[in-house]
């Protein structure tokens, strides 16, 4: 007894596990918007928009750079340290530091960092784009699965039944109750059933195939969908999904109009800073600067010689020779080489610190052409947003007029499937009492396979028709 509960136990357990693990439309949507790769496409170029949004931040906060050059010079050259000539081997190194800062330039900084926030923003505003747009595909392609798999199904069952009935019709003819004739025309029926159920499933798999291009999933992992009853997908009445109404909906939640809008508003900014470009630009500067050469001597004193060193020298007036000289003592000059980080921190360190004013005056037309084409741009971008939500209201239009049909035609086809059965049931009883020939009854039987194939296709179309309206009315894609 212990042991059969332990064993109902895992049971129930392994189906637990079993209906976890199966993918409904939710979990296909979550996959794909983490592995789709035109929404990994799109999230890169919003990275990329950030990256330039703080590029043109770093516009307007003061540069710092350091160099440094060293070498040795040979032959006839410029020291470095006293810029006199000189054939001695030497060797140098410069050092610099710059910094400098914008103070004005007519706004153009400021308003490019403002349209590089606006584009950043339309960048992130169309991954949410992508993810609609996927959400919206993976959505078809779920029902369209799932309709395959009911296809087929049908298929199966018509296989069923066929079988079933050419049983029967076996043992009335091993009877002698009907001729070899009608089996043999169930069984040519049953080839033609299995054919079409062998296209079924093919369409299944290509189907199933095409979902998983959406999700970016892996064809050799497993993969069980989860088939909800479509009788039971809530559905909002068509009453509450007037095109006009679900239009102005539109408008405001599918991010590509926000994308559209957001775009015109860089665009804007753009210009602006384009215009202001044209106009001075007054910067800061601060220099800091060094040198070092192996050459330097400095002047460190004086020592006496003990001699005196001649002058000068005293001819009298009228007179052509010298009779006196003018003498001093004699000294020695002492120079000595100073240390590196004496030379360049204290005996050549310099600095430097001014404005800049920076004037366009003729740039080869270069900056005027920007700016010309900056408005240009914000035209096109508008037109582009009144094309887009052209193209949306047509959309919204088609969707309801594409719903309105789909719904006439689920009523359609429920009817004709519904008479279909009726009359599937009728031929099924006539033949059974041999009253209706076996070339009737296939044709009855096949007629009925197609209303129902018929029925489920309207169904599924008639339910993604229906979402696709919901969808642009801003309630995502579900059904649940």
């Amino acid at each position: 007894m212990k042991k059969n509960a332990l064993l109902l136990l895992a049971v129930l357990f392994s189906l637990s596990i079993a209906a976890q693990d199966k993918w409904d439309l939710r979990r296909c949507v979550a996959y794909a918007l983490q592995n789709n790769i035109s929404i990994k496409q799109a999230d890169v170029q919003a990275r990329l928009a950030a990256l330039q949004t703080r590029l043109n931040k770093g516009l307007a906060y003061p540069t710092l750079g350091f160099n440094t050059s060293g070498g040795v010079q040979f032959g006839r050259n410029i020291d470095p340290t006293t810029n006199q000539y000189t054939t001695n081997e030497v060797w140098f190194q410069s050092l610099n530091v710059q910094s400098g800062v914008t103070l004005f330039n007519f706004f153009s900084i400021k308003n490019n960092i403002a349209s590089a926030r606006f584009d950043e923003e339309a960048s992130r505003t169309n991954v949410d784009r992508a993810k609609n747009d996927v959400s919206l595909n993976v959505a078809a392609a779920y029902l369209q699965y799932l309709l395959s798999i009911e296809q087929a199904n049908i298929a199966a069952v018509q296989i069923q039944q066929t079988q079933s009935q050419l049983d029967n019709t076996r043992k009335l003819v091993d009877a002698g109750s009907m001729p070899e004739l009608n089996a043999a025309q169930l069984e040519a029926q049953l080839a033609t059933d299995s054919s079409t159920y062998i296209t079924a499933k093919a369409t299944e798999d290509q189907n199933k195939l095409q979902l998983f291009a959406l999700l970016n999933f892996d064809a050799a992992q497993p993969f069980e969908v989860s088939l909800p009853d479509v009788n039971k997908i809530p559905l909002e009445p068509i009453s509450e999904l007037q095109p006009a109404y679900v239009y102005q909906l539109a408008l405001g939640n599918q991010p590509l109009q926000k994308v559209d809008s957001l775009r015109i508003k860089a665009a804007e900014y753009a210009v602006k800073s384009a215009r202001g470009a044209m106009y001075p630009t007054l910067s800061a500067f601060v220099q800091l600067g060094s040198n070092y050469a192996s050459t330097f001597r400095e002047f460190s004193g004086v020592t006496p010689t003990g001699k005196f060193d001649t002058v000068a020298a005293v001819i009298p007036v009228n007179s052509n020779t010298v009779t006196h000289y003018a003498v001093t003592p004699g000294y020695n000059q002492i120079f000595t080489k100073p240390s590196y980080f004496r030379q360049v921190s204290d005996i050549n360190f310099s600095q430097a610190v001014g404005v800049q004013l920076s004037i366009p005056i003729a740039n080869n037309g270069r900056l005027k052409n920007t700016y010309q084409r900056a408005k240009v741009t914000v035209e096109n971008l508008k037109l582009q947003l009144q094309q887009d939500n052209l193209t949306l209201q047509q959309n919204v239009y088609q969707s309801y007029n594409n719903a309105l049909a789909a719904s006439q035609k689920l009523s359609a086809t429920t009817k004709a499937a519904q008479t279909q059965e009726y009359a599937f049931e009728l031929s099924k009883k006539r033949y059974d009492i041999g009253m209706l020939s076996t070339i009737d009854y296939i044709t009855t039987q096949n007629t009925l396979f197609r209303a129902r194939i018929d029925r489920a296709a309207a169904h599924y179309d008639y339910v993604f028709k229906m979402k696709v309206l919901e969808f642009y009315k801003g309630q995502g894609v579900k059904l649940d």
